[in-house]
């Protein structure tokens, strides 16, 4: 799943290659986003009617074919963004079946920790991928295929994961009668999971929110004072170099630490997201300060409490009715597109000269509703495994 990731990364590539503005340049990810919210819910359906392993394999056969497109030929802009949008469709069918087959597989009690565990595994492949595309420029073979070098590699990559989700064996649990799309949309008629569809749109664009903003918010306690006016070009580069590095760098490395922790460790999942909850409060309210050290320690502090908010509200929401796992991942998955809108309303407050600091509100006030979402009482979840 981390190797969509890279697309960021990729963007740069592209639109230096086909000579594009920085919004065409961000369709690919945009694509990306798109896909989840046209096909969470047809991937959830179809993974209850055919099942969520056969999904899996579907996910990873669309994204092998994205990818070998451009290993193979050169491709114009539209069919790029054609690939693109078949890589999300196959990501999001990996999403939708992968997490909710993680309970098929998982011991009572472990679901919520080998799902946080999954979830910094994708991480550290999502790392990964944007220094591969990197890395791969350095061998000579790759590095005349320009920004497609490292297209193969995904591609064998995708295969390899193909072979081995079809050699698994997997008792799933399935709903006794296939859905249809007013059964499934019916469920968010269910409070309880309407408010955790909900938290999932809003604390996905918290994360994009501070994805995108936390360097040029940064950027400035990076930047010396009195600079000379003909240093000034060289002091912005540093400083922004800086910024990246301690904002979202640092972000997503501790987002991925804190998955692969409580990945290892056996705790109750509702109060890992009640703490997880605060913690992202917290910190998001420490970046309204503006204030250079409170605001290098809010990336910290958030980096904690962003990590275990999606595995541990997925599986408490999951737990809900088991049965219906797969439309209920459907739903979540759906709700991934926050990360396209939310953050259009930060910036869209930018624009309109609210300060970089200040616009931080709008992650904070997601962070409010899911730290009360958090103190709302569930269906017990089952004790740890011993």
């Amino acid at each position: 799943m981390g190797v969509a990731d890279s697309m960021g990364p990729l963007s740069d590539a592209v639109k230096d290659k086909f000579q594009l503005s920085r919004a065409m340049a961000t369709l690919m990810p945009f694509f990306v986003f798109i896909a989840f919210a046209i096909c969470s819910l047809p991937g959830g359906m179809l993974a209850a009617r055919i099942g969520k392993k056969n999904v899996l394999l579907l996910g990873l056969l669309l994204a092998a074919v994205a990818v070998a497109i451009p290993s193979f030929m050169d491709p114009g802009f539209g069919l790029l963004l054609a690939c693109i949008f078949v890589l999300g469709v196959g990501t999001t069918f990996l999403q939708v079946a992968g997490n909710p087959i993680m309970r098929d597989v998982s011991a009572e009690g472990d679901y919520s920790r080998n799902l946080a565990l999954a979830q910094g595994i994708k991480g550290v492949g999502s790392a990964a991928s944007a220094y591969i595309v990197t890395a791969i420029a350095g061998i000579a073979v790759f590095a005349k295929m320009g920004w497609r070098g490292s297209f193969p590699l995904f591609f064998v990559l995708m295969a390899l994961g193909f072979f081995l989700v079809l050699i698994m064996r997997i008792k799933e649990t399935k709903a006794d009668n296939p859905p249809g799309l007013g059964g499934t949309l019916s469920l968010l008629t269910i409070p309880v999971f309407a408010l955790a569809v909900l938290g999932i749109f809003l604390y996905v664009g918290a994360e994009v929110c501070l994805g995108t903003f936390l360097k040029p918010a940064l950027q400035g306690f990076f930047v010396a004072a009195n600079v000379a006016p003909e240093n000034l070009k060289e002091a912005t580069e540093k400083a922004g170099k800086s910024a990246a590095f301690f904002g979202p760098a640092l972000f997503f490395l501790i987002i991925t630490a804190g998955r692969l922790l409580v990945g290892s460790v056996k705790a109750n999942p509702r109060a890992i997201f009640r703490v997880s909850a605060l913690m992202g409060l917290v910190g998001a309210a420490m970046l309204l300060t503006g204030n250079k050290y409170l605001s290098l320690a809010a990336v910290v502090v958030c980096g904690l409490g962003f990590a275990n908010i999606w595995p541990m509200l997925f599986s408490i929401t999951v737990e809900e009715k088991p049965e219906r796992a797969s439309e209920l991942s459907g739903l979540m998955c759906m709700a991934i597109s926050g990360g396209a809108i939310v953050p259009l309303i930060m910036g869209k407050l930018i624009d309109l000269n609210m300060s970089q600091a200040m616009a931080f509100i709008v992650p904070t006030v997601c962070f409010a509703y899911l730290f009360l979402l958090s103190l709302k009482g569930g269906k017990k979840a089952p004790a740890p495994a011993k």
